[in-house]
């Protein structure tokens, strides 16, 4: 049997090539990139970043399986490692610093081991199962990690809840869910008309933008925000999230209150705030 905390040793192993990686290509002169078949950009840095993990994986842990967004699945097991190379490519692009690479490990479809790791930000996230959720200053050094915990439980009246991608890039069903949650949350990240159908405006900005993280989730984990719902993502965009937020004392489910992280949507909020929020969608 392989030792957890072994797997999470490699983990930031992985986290610090990818470092490595990212921070060359981000201090170049220029970035190229070009548009994916889903209108977002790709760079050398995802798949580089990407190439070398799959490539440490297939070393040192022959029989596990792989996923990432850019090159998709490699292998079967019941273990897989799940990456997305660099989330956050179009703040990559313009030079900003929230933007990190996610890494998960799951076990049977179960997220055991999530890990953000954000360079440019100086800092890293990290939580397994049943041994609490984390984040440290980068370089560590002799750094101490600081536990994170969620915010104390509250209505949703009074709830911040975040919300993304904006409305203009929502299908008609997810824009009736954002545009529902915002009609009854305390307040919206970002603060947009939810029910508009005309383009968002250019300064809207996805929840994490302006506070030193590089995923919405983390807002929660972090005592930030109350709830964070995503709308159209990957498994590499959800996977990693699961255990930090769950480890933070927060819970995960989807729109559909199960807890796979395929499905393409992800519900991360403080306890008791993901049913108030599964019931006014339902």
């Amino acid at each position: 049997m392989i030792d957890e905390s072994d797997d999470l040793t490699l983990a930031h192993q992985m986290a610090d090539l990818a470092d490595a990686i990212a921070r060359r290509h981000f201090m170049s002169a220029a970035v190229e990139s070009e548009l994916k078949s889903d209108g977002s950009p790709v760079t050398e840095a995802d798949r580089e970043i990407e190439h070398a993990l799959r490539t440490l994986i297939g070393t040192v842990r022959p029989g596990d399986a792989f996923l990432g967004e850019e090159f998709g699945a490699y292998g079967h097991s019941r273990r897989r490692w799940i990456i997305d190379a660099i989330d956050g490519t179009a703040s990559f692009l313009a030079g900003e610093p929230e933007w990190g690479t996610l890494i998960a490990l799951a076990d049977h479809d179960t997220a055991s081991l999530g890990l953000v790791s954000a360079p440019a930000c100086r800092r890293r996230w990290w939580a397994a199962n049943g041994s609490g959720a984390w984040s440290i200053d980068l370089p560590s050094g002799d750094a101490r990690p600081a536990s994170l915990a969620v915010r104390e439980p509250t209505g949703l009246s009074h709830a911040a809840v975040g919300l993304w991608p904006p409305p203009s890039r929502l299908d008609p069903s997810d824009r009736i869910i954002a545009a529902t949650l915002a009609a009854h949350a305390g307040r919206t990240v970002p603060d947009l008309d939810w029910q508009a159908l005309s383009p968002s405006p250019a300064n809207a900005r996805k929840p994490s933008t302006g506070s030193g993280t590089c995923h919405g989730a983390l807002l929660v984990a972090t005592g930030r925000l109350d709830a964070f719902v995503l709308l159209g993502a990957g498994t590499w965009d959800i996977a990693p999230l699961i255990p930090i937020v769950q480890e933070a004392g927060g819970v995960y489910c989807d729109l559909r209150g199960g807890q796979n992280a395929d499905t393409g949507s992800a519900l991360f909020a403080t306890p008791g705030l993901h049913q108030q929020i599964l019931e006014i969608i339902s």
